[in-house]
């Protein structure tokens, strides 16, 4: 377990300094304090006055998502969480969560013998169990990408796909870019399923051509790209996007196996900005979702559905990072 000495040591300031901030001392500043709680959340530390507070415990349920180092994608999002829930003295568990596990046992069920004022739900499909249960419970819960009508007791968080994927192709287009392909996520997804739509509104925009042939579902891991690149490319595609930096990478990897040259040859475009995405060969444009804040912003929600607040949905604004996987659309492929 972490101690006061830790937290100096990693900040550079002295234990009595670390002391104010975990104590709430008035003569150090806000972003001292902040800073202070934010690097004890980071690295495992908790006050006996914490572990005392079992009446304020909350709960992050992770399905289907990776997050148990800096890489991964859910991360941040938890790190955010905590240390947003640590400054109120919360108590913060991470369950990962099977299919098996949500048949077995309900939400509501779940959540109140194990004593927990609150939830937050991370990489949750669409045909899941306890997916059906949120439209009825009232206990406090947020959704990272899945939207639940109608129950002032649930909330949505996340990044705003429309923005994101138009940013990607009007960066696209002004390269000449005309033939634009979408390697998607999983179907089954919420999240699939507005970039999907995003997508198609962007290109109807910009008076772009596509069809079904050219937005092909996959799965969000590297694997996915293989089998949709080479089709892509022989139906005239110079762009591709991507559902997440993952399956990018999968693009980035089968285009060097048949030797198409990025961005030459083709543009790549990825979501996320997962830390992979700059040590890419080349470095991928993508659009970047701000974790940390997306976590944050789930703590706000499920406070303000703890204190009777009703929030239906917040989402923050993506930003396009534009690196050296894309570039002009070759002279020669355009009709």
């Amino acid at each position: 377990m972490a101690t006061i000495k830790d937290i100096a040591e990693k900040l550079g300031i002295s234990v009595s300094t670390v002391s104010k901030g975990l104590n709430g001392a008035s003569d150090i500043s806000e972003a001292l304090r902040q800073s202070v709680l934010d690097t004890a959340v980071e690295l495992g530390y908790t006050t006996k006055q914490m572990r005392s507070r079992s009446q304020k415990k909350l709960c992050i349920f992770v399905e289907n998502m990776e997050y148990e180092t800096a890489e991964q994608f859910g991360y941040d999002i938890i790190l955010g969480f905590r240390q947003r829930a640590y400054r109120d003295n919360y108590d913060v568990t991470v369950v990962p969560v099977t299919p098996d596990l949500q048949s077995e046992e309900k939400y509501d069920t779940y959540m109140l013998k194990n004593g927990y004022v609150g939830g937050l739900l991370l990489g949750f499909a669409l045909q899941d169990p306890w997916m059906e249960q949120f439209g009825s419970t009232g206990i406090p819960t947020v959704l990272l990408d899945n939207y639940i009508r109608k129950n002032p007791a649930v909330s949505y968080i996340g990044t705003d796909n429309f923005e994101g994927i138009d940013d990607a192709i009007e960066h696209l287009v002004g390269l000449g870019h005309r033939c634009i392909g979408l390697i998607n996520g999983s179907r089954h997804s919420m999240i699939s399923e507005q970039r999907r739509q995003a997508y198609i509104d962007s290109m109807t925009a910009h008076g772009l051509f596509f069809n079904e042939d050219m937005m092909p579902y996959a799965y969000f891991v590297p694997e996915a790209a293989s089998p949709h690149v080479e089709h892509l490319l022989s139906i005239g595609a110079t762009a591709i996007l991507c559902g997440n930096d993952l399956i990018a990478s999968g693009v980035i990897s089968e285009c060097e196996r048949l030797g198409v040259r990025i961005p030459e040859d083709l543009s790549v475009i990825g979501f996320d900005d997962l830390p992979l995405s700059a040590g890419l060969t080349p470095p991928l444009t993508t659009v970047r979702q701000d974790r940390c804040e997306l976590g944050k912003c789930g703590f706000y929600a499920l406070h303000s559905l703890i204190s009777q607040v009703s929030v239906s949905r917040t989402l923050l604004r993506p930003r396009l990072i534009v690196r050296a996987s894309t570039g002009p659309v070759r002279q020669d492929t355009l009709g």
